[in-house]
């Protein structure tokens, strides 16, 4: 038998003991889902462009506990608020591992805290939120480092002079620079080519994760690799974000203080010298780097994302604009530089700005959680290493839990009496214990920028708000609005 014959039987052979296993396992009620094809499972019957809406279609069929198959990995997928609370809040412990997405695993090469599970994970959390709040995370510290971070954003538009621009980087870099300030004790000017560089990379690689390219990596990871195309020249950037990285803890090294930490970086160094010498330590360089490109990442790109669509949704609905900008100058005026407190008598505000939230549904699949173990559930088995999948998208577009799920709706946010009022659905930093670290931040970030763009400006664009187009260009990894441009006019 020559190779090709041997190859060609080994993946048949391969192929047939993997159907088998999908058809289920001796004495496991796997929950139901549409029939796989060999080697490619449901992978066909997978929208490219936004794999949500074939989940959720599914789940009039099959119920709200599903099971895929993405090529040969088993996928399990929750669908609907009541199902992914139980699982995220009420049943935490079994479904707080990570899964291992090959997309984000080649960026971060299995380090850092967005992707790690057990010690690892549970070390550079705890170690990551205490120190975040210590710097000023959602306290008065962090709304003055936004504060002026708005002045700079401000004086950016007031330059455009009421000409068209893509507000994309402009936003991004107001938002990037204030977890620059946390993470590396620094801003960076609007101009500097090197940090809009790195932006863009940023950007890029969102893209690549959410495109069906970046979908076919995490399904074949070990064919991609081996085949030419464009996510090499991605992950070749990737690494010029490392070496930016690198280089910042290189010069925090040079200049620590142990008694006076300036930022992130430095309280990492001061615990890494600390714990040099202990073997369980998780404070090590290689989960420092890939830790710090967790927080620039997303600390750049989800909120910036988010600011961008808020006011394409604002200029497609000029009505909720002009109530929001009043209700501003009511309470503010268009002068004084908004401040938290502003927020409890903002409500109309504050319920628009989670409607945008709700709508955009920024990470519609959530990030992939993994049954490091069996798993009971609904009267189902979850197989150990499977791929769970809480469908935040559902959650977000409930029906029993929203009014009207598939409109903008700042309703949805205010009681009988315009006050705000809460929602237990409003789950667009997931939820439980791997619920985003970033969270007060986020917040924060939003209604400070936003209240103070709204202050300052009026948004439009030319074609009128019948020619924006709110559907997602790709919802996959991430949503992503439809790039276009917009003027500030000043108010």
């Amino acid at each position: 038998m020559d190779f090709f014959s041997t190859l060609l039987l080994v993946g048949l052979v391969g192929a047939l003991l993997a159907y088998m296993n999908w058809r289920g396992q001796k004495g496991i009620r796997l929950p139901p889902g549409p029939t796989p094809l060999p080697l490619l499972g449901n992978l066909l019957q997978v929208d490219k462009q936004a794999p949500f809406k074939t989940f959720l279609e599914h789940s009039k069929s099959y119920g709200p506990v599903m099971t895929f198959y993405i090529g040969l990995q088993r996928i399990v997928v929750l669908v609907g608020h009541d199902t992914v609370k139980e699982a995220l809040l009420d049943r935490a412990d079994d479904f707080t591992d990570r899964a291992p997405i090959p997309f984000l695993h080649k960026v971060v090469k299995g380090y850092g805290l967005a992707i790690s599970n057990g010690e690892r994970w549970r070390q550079l959390r705890r170690f990551t939120l205490t120190t975040l709040r210590d710097f000023g995370m959602g306290r008065k510290r962090m709304e003055a480092w936004i504060q002026d971070e708005s002045t700079h954003l401000i004086a950016t538009l007031r330059d455009k002079n009421s000409a068209l621009f893509d507000p994309t980087f402009i936003m991004s870099r107001a938002v990037s620079n204030v977890i620059c300030a946390l993470v590396f004790g620094r801003r960076f000017d609007y101009k500097d080519d090197n940090f809009l560089r790195l932006l863009e990379t940023i950007s890029v690689l969102i893209r690549f994760g959410s495109s069906p390219w970046g979908q076919l990596y995490n399904t074949f990871p070990w064919l991609m690799e081996r085949l030419p195309g464009s996510h090499h020249a991605v992950y070749a950037s990737v690494e010029k974000i490392r070496a930016f990285i690198r280089e910042k803890i290189e010069k925090h090294q040079e200049t620590l203080s142990p008694d006076c930490p300036r930022d992130y970086i430095d309280c990492f160094l001061i615990r890494l010298n600390k714990e040099k010498d202990l073997p369980s330590t998780e404070f090590t360089h290689d989960n420092m780097v890939a830790t710090v490109l967790n927080l620039f990442f997303a600390g750049t790109e989800t909120t910036s994302t988010t600011i961008r669509f808020a006011l394409t949704l604002l200029i497609k609905y000029p009505h909720i604009q002009e109530r929001v900008q009043l209700e501003i100058d009511t309470v503010i005026g268009r002068e004084r530089c908004p401040n938290m407190e502003d927020r409890k008598s903002l409500p109309f505000t504050d319920a628009v700005i989670h409607e945008v939230q709700r709508v955009l549904d920024i990470v519609p699949l959530s990030l992939p959680r993994y049954a490091t173990k069996n798993i009971s559930f609904k009267g189902y088995t979850i197989p150990k290493d499977t791929v769970i999948i809480p469908l935040l998208h559902s959650v977000l577009r409930d029906d029993k839990q929203w009014k009207s799920p598939w409109s903008f709706n700042p309703d949805h946010f205010l009681d009988q009496n315009d006050n705000f009022k809460k929602s237990p659905a409003f789950m667009v930093f997931s939820a439980g214990k791997r619920s985003c670290v970033g969270e007060s931040l986020a917040r924060m970030e939003l209604f400070l920028f936003l209240v103070t763009l709204l202050q300052r400006f009026t948004f439009t664009c030319p074609g009128g708000p019948d020619s924006l187009d709110i559907s997602p260009e790709l919802s996959s990894f991430a949503s992503l609005p439809r790039k276009y441009q917009l003027i500030a006019t000043p108010r």
